[in-house]
């Protein structure tokens, strides 16, 4: 697929995005980096839930086609069919969107913006989730990958049937100890690069818009904090221009981890390592404003991620 076009296309939203970023106060800066961002009416920025989910059919907005589960899916072998299927599901999810736009609708499961797909590695089965992944395969979840951002995103980001696709949950998350949901890793930089990290770097490929941390700590350095994934990694060798998302109060989580000493400084190593905006629990509205004003987190930091969202 030529990416050409929405590469151009992103160039403009990157501008377009610094110019919006330079007019914001501090408050409504760090009102756009949680999951329900707030409007800032003065700059023409309507509030935008980007909590939507597509995992194999546009899920919790009302009647939509069921397909597969992505293990079924991936059981076909048969990525233009995987393609083909995300196609159909960002078309139903667009038409949602206008339908919902309409009525003045923004609530959550009513954006463009799609926590799909799941690319996670998994060869425990005890492991929950895994349902929505495509195996234990690298090279089959790989070419999936791939195949599923296509379909979702297409080759015109500005078409009537682009979505946009998050490839989730970086990373490890399905080698967590014992199948647990909040639990650690252990997976050498040998492992992680030629294991659990291709399906990412493909869907980076792939043009895809979006990354979800994992709530997994890898030897004790949790996902959501971890400069070396979220910035390292999926900036700095793959060269990824988009925004990352945490999971399910995954920020707050990292204090459970033992990597945190409190919310606060969860907030604080979350934004420094890359993570640029915070599902559910709350963190950043609390204290990314208070953490600035002491000089603990730098406004460059604060604009580089509102930007990217």
């Amino acid at each position: 697929m030529d990416l050409t076009q929405n590469k151009e296309k992103i160039k403009e939203f990157q501008e377009r995005a610094k110019e919006l970023v330079a007019q914001m106060t501090l408050e409504e800066k760090v009102s756009q980096m949680v999951h329900g961002a707030a409007a800032v009416d003065r700059l023409g920025i309507k509030a935008y839930n980007w909590w939507n989910e597509a995992l194999h059919g546009v899920a919790r907005a009302g009647t939509a086609t069921v397909f597969p589960q992505a293990i079924g899916l991936a059981a076909t072998f048969d990525e233009d069919l995987a393609e083909e299927v995300a196609d159909a599901v960002s078309t139903e999810g667009r038409a949602k969107f206008n339908m919902q736009q309409k009525f003045g609708d923004t609530d959550i499961y009513k954006g463009l913006t799609f926590w799909s797909p799941n690319v996670n590695i998994f060869r425990d089965p005890r492991w929950g989730r895994i349902a929505e992944g495509c195996g234990e395969d690298v090279y089959l979840t790989s070419v999936m990958a791939k195949a599923m951002v296509d379909g979702f995103q297409g080759d015109d980001l500005t078409s009537p049937s682009s979505i946009a696709a998050c490839a989730k949950h970086f990373a490890g998350y399905g080698a967590s100890e014992a199948g647990r949901d909040y639990n650690s890793t252990y997976i050498t930089e040998r492992q992680l690069r030629n294991v659990y990290l291709p399906p990412f770097e493909e869907a980076c490929k792939a043009g895809c818009l979006t990354y979800m941390s994992s709530f997994n700590d890898n030897d004790g350095v949790p996902s959501s904090g971890n400069k070396h994934l979220l910035t390292d990694i999926l900036r700095g060798d793959w060269g990824f221009d988009g925004f990352v998302v945490s999971d399910w109060a995954s920020v707050n989580e990292m204090v459970s981890h033992g990597f945190c000493s409190d919310p606060k400084d969860a907030a604080m190593k979350g934004l420094t390592a890359g993570l640029d905006m915070e599902m559910v629990s709350g963190t950043y509205i609390r204290y990314l404003k208070e953490l600035v004003e002491e000089g603990k987190v730098s406004i460059d930091d604060i604009d580089r991620s509102v930007a990217n969202i």
